[in-house]
């Protein structure tokens, strides 16, 4: 029996514009939550039960693991602990391929670096060559996104090897896994041979934790350890150290979410085909579709009956484009009605 509920009407709609796990998180969470006890609430949370938990899932040794308060917080930690210049040295420098997540920009222009933007190809293929061509002796991290997000397309893990072998001693690259359970891939098990190479990983998406804000940086000691003195004493807290460790022992309901993921992608791959609509095979829970002028129309008349779109039409590369969240299927069979009868009005 499935646990998934029917569609929730979060914050006065349907949010299938953040990536969000809207089935919500394995039962044995909340159970879990519940059972916390005064003491542990009133203590600082120890963690090395839960990077134990954390570090078997992923298959390394825990001292790889670092948890941190979401992935976000992990990535501002990174920049601060790479980006910051000495003074008087030269401004250090982080390339980002577009389209990327926002957070990159921003966390660069915090830690006080330079963002070098490397613009898309018209089928989102990952540039490598461009990427290579903008390492300088000054560029000190490369953000990476495997697969993308927006675009949902996967990069190739060749092309992650000669990134990491193009940077200069000192740079790292960091490669953001925040969708990888929906790829079934990883560059973590190539991190021996790649000391230089940070891989992030959150449990917001495929595991329904992203309210308990819990991820974790993956790497070599010697090269997250400056990220590890960037980040907060105890910011994660003694909730999501619970819930945690009780998703990972439940990863039939994260693979039951799977499967809905790959129905639900495939009803609205059918669903743009019908209604002319461009969009990309993806890798994540999410479709990117190009609506062109339509788009405005498509998001705006989706809200107006409390679902939830996100319009990306401003980034880099995706004019036109709209962020369906594919998760659920309850879910993507009311977002599919919701489209045919905003683009039907609107003819």
């Amino acid at each position: 029996m499935s646990h998934y509920q029917k569609p929730p009407e979060l914050y006065g709609g349907l949010r299938l514009h953040q990536n969000e796990n809207t089935g919500g998180c394995s039962p044995r969470v909340t159970e879990a939550l519940a059972r916390l006890r005064a003491d542990q609430v009133g203590f600082y949370p120890p963690y090395a039960a839960a990077t134990d938990a954390v570090a078997m899932y992923l298959g390394v040794p825990p001292d790889r693991v670092t948890l941190t308060n979401g992935l976000d917080e992990g990535l501002m930690a990174l920049s601060v602990a790479y980006l910051r210049a000495e003074i008087g040295g030269p401004v250090l420098e982080a390339i980002v391929p577009e389209p990327a997540f926002e957070i990159f920009r921003l966390d660069t222009e915090v830690a006080g670096g330079k963002l070098v933007q490397v613009m898309p190809k018209a089928d989102f293929a990952f540039p490598l060559d461009e990427v290579l061509a903008a390492v300088t002796p000054n560029t000190r991290v490369v953000f990476l996104t495997n697969p993308n997000n927006p675009t949902g397309v996967s990069m190739p893990l060749g092309d992650i090897r000669a990134v990491a072998r193009g940077v200069p001693a000192g740079a790292i690259v960091f490669v953001d896994e925040a969708y990888a359970e929906f790829a079934d891939e990883s560059f973590i098990p190539e991190l021996d041979a790649f000391p230089n190479v940070v891989v992030g990983r959150t449990f917001s998406k495929a595991f329904g934790l992203a309210g308990l804000r819990i991820g974790c940086l993956v790497s070599a000691p010697a090269t997250v350890d400056p990220i590890r003195r960037a980040v907060p004493v105890y910011s994660v807290s003694v909730a999501a150290v619970a819930a945690i460790q009780a998703a990972l022992s439940d990863l039939d309901h994260m693979r039951g979410y799977l499967r809905q993921v790959t129905q639900s992608k495939a009803l609205l791959y059918a669903a743009c085909d019908r209604l002319g609509l461009t969009y990309w095979k993806s890798r994540s829970n999410f479709v990117l579709v190009c609506a062109g002028d339509r788009t405005d129309a498509l998001v705006n008349g989706a809200f107006a009956r409390g679902v939830y779109l996100r319009d990306r039409s401003t980034e880099p590369g995706c004019a036109g484009c709209l962020r369906i969240t594919t998760g659920i299927v309850d879910h993507t069979r009311r977002a599919i009605a919701v489209m045919e009868e905003v683009l039907c009005a609107a003819r």
